[in-house]
């Protein structure tokens, strides 16, 4: 599989078939890298192995596991130890089961990863599992061992290939006690149905077009630092009206989803002490100083938008560029000059 590398080698075992596959990471992480730094010169800070008895730092190769006992004793476990564990999964997936997928609590859901054919035999059998999950309308349940202990998996279709999900042990799930409201809640039907269309409403929002704006937003002060610009301002959070019930709540949460127009004084808390405003003053110089306010804030808010949009296109380019150029060997001031100088002027336009 082209530019995914096997992090473990085995076989399926399906009753007597045998099916030897490569294990492959299903999801891959784009968070921003960091580096850990000296904070008052900037340099880097490595983590750096030493040996208790020697006093003396030590390489990769120079390093094995042990096992320490309750006296502080350390027994020293060799691969060659670990290849005669007294279990059939030391590299061998093995299926015990097939269930429903609705029959797996999600809380049990662990890492992803995709399982490819070994070897050209590997064809026939993989693509008779495949198809018997799918014909099935099943997942296979299975034990493996990986990273030093045996794990728990569940195998099912994804596309045309098999991928495997990691599964905490049952025992290993807490139960929820203690954690829903103790006190006696009565819903009333109107609460219900506003629920049911806010749902209906937000279920229009397809997972395709999520994305991550906290990474995004890294990515923009990344940039900044590095051309030497002002860091990006930090928007003003909106100021939100005084909900005065669920209800309300739930009324306008459904109008602003489906963008249409918020009522006047919808959810507004009256002040206390104060008269209500004159005919006149309502429709004059009050209405139109909101009314004014309002335009400007929208103004300012679409300028906003166009700017951060333009920022974090730059942003994310750069930022990946330098994380690129990072990976374990430069710093980030390493990005060329030419990025850079587009960064700034991309900002100045904005």
């Amino acid at each position: 599989m082209p530019h995914m590398r096997s992090i473990w080698n085995g076989v399926i075992s399906f009753g007597l078939v045998r099916i030897p596959i490569k294990l492959v990471n299903a999801t891959e992480s784009h968070a921003v890298p960091f580096r850990e730094i000296h904070t008052e010169d900037g340099g880097r800070i490595r983590h750096r192995k030493f040996c208790e008895l020697e006093d003396r730092e030590v390489t990769a190769q120079e390093i094995s596991r042990g096992y320490e006992e309750a006296d502080g004793t350390i027994i020293p476990i060799t691969d060659e130890d670990l290849a005669h564990l007294p279990i059939p999964t030391a590299r061998t997936i093995e299926i015990v089961t097939f269930v429903p997928e609705d029959r797996i609590d999600p809380l049990q859901l662990g890492a992803a990863y995709y399982l490819a054919a070994g070897r050209a035999p590997a064809a026939r059998p993989y693509t008779l599992l495949r198809e018997a999950l799918k014909r099935g309308n099943r997942v296979a349940i299975a034990k493996f061992a990986l990273r030093g202990r045996e794990r728990l998996g569940m195998l099912r279709v994804v596309g045309e290939a098999i991928a495997l999900h990691g599964l905490l042990w049952p025992d290993e799930v807490r139960a929820p006690e203690g954690i829903a409201p103790a006190a006696d809640v009565t819903l009333h039907d109107k609460e219900l149905n506003l629920a049911d269309a806010l749902v209906d409403a937000l279920s229009e929002v397809g997972l395709e077009d999520l994305r991550d704006e906290y990474r995004e937003a890294v990515e923009e002060v990344v940039a900044a630092k590095i051309s030497g610009e002002a860091l990006p301002e930090v928007p003003e959070p909106e100021r939100g009206v005084e909900i005065l019930d669920l209800t309300t709540a739930l009324e306008r949460s459904v109008r602003a989803v489906r963008g249409e127009p918020e009522e006047a004084g919808a959810g507004r808390s009256p002040r206390r002490g104060t008269s209500r405003s004159s005919p006149e003053e309502t429709g004059g110089r009050k209405s139109t100083s909101t009314a004014e306010k309002k335009t400007a804030s929208s103004a300012r808010k679409s300028t906003s938008r166009t700017s951060r949009a333009e920022q974090r296109t730059t942003a994310r380019s750069t930022a990946r560029n330098t994380a690129k150029s990072t990976a374990g060997k430069a710093p980030a001031e390493e990005t060329p000059a030419k990025a850079k100088k587009t960064a700034a002027s991309r900002r100045r336009s904005a």
